[in-house]
């Protein structure tokens, strides 16, 4: 029988094995490469960026999960600290171990019930899990999309 833990599990693991299938298709000139400048009325940012944003809010959220401390891990993350493919991927595989070590905490699907001040106010730990997957899901479907518009590769499917 299938749970939600699992079907999380396979989500968050699709999750990040897309992503890392995206950034080792994109060329190291085009990693933070922007279609539009800002200023457009909706700007554009990078494969990169988009890609970064999508892991800094696993990060986020398996680190509020298991910390308690719910920081936007916005400082480094930055383009300059992970300048290549290669360390955006090594970044990519501390978010994955770090989400693995939090569901390590999870028994069953009852652990999902329960809530936690995440960061204001309570929130059961399933809709936690899945306002995350969502946000990150965004996120990387932005990267699909900027990548697209400078290459005629598919990107990585859902299993």
């Amino acid at each position: 029988m299938t749970t939600f833990l699992d079907i999380f599990e396979n989500r968050f693991v699709n999750l990040h094995e897309r992503s890392c299938g995206l950034i080792r298709r994109v060329p190291g000139d085009r990693l933070y490469w922007q279609p539009r400048k800002t200023g457009a009325l909706f700007p554009v940012n990078s494969c990169g960026e988009y890609i970064l944003r999508s892991a800094a809010a696993v990060e986020q959220t398996f680190g509020g999960l298991t910390t308690r401390l719910w920081d936007d891990p916005f400082e480094w993350t930055l383009p300059e600290a992970l300048s290549t493919g290669e360390l955006i991927l090594g970044y990519l595989a501390e978010v994955e171990a770090t989400r693995r070590r939090g569901f390590g905490f999870f028994g069953s699907d009852d652990d999902l019930k329960r809530e936690l001040p995440a960061p204001e106010k309570l929130k059961s730990i399933f809709a936690i899990l899945l306002d995350t997957i969502a946000r990150a899901e965004h996120f990387q479907g932005r990267a699909f999309a900027v990548f697209q518009t400078f290459s005629d590769e598919k990107p990585p499917r859902l299993k």
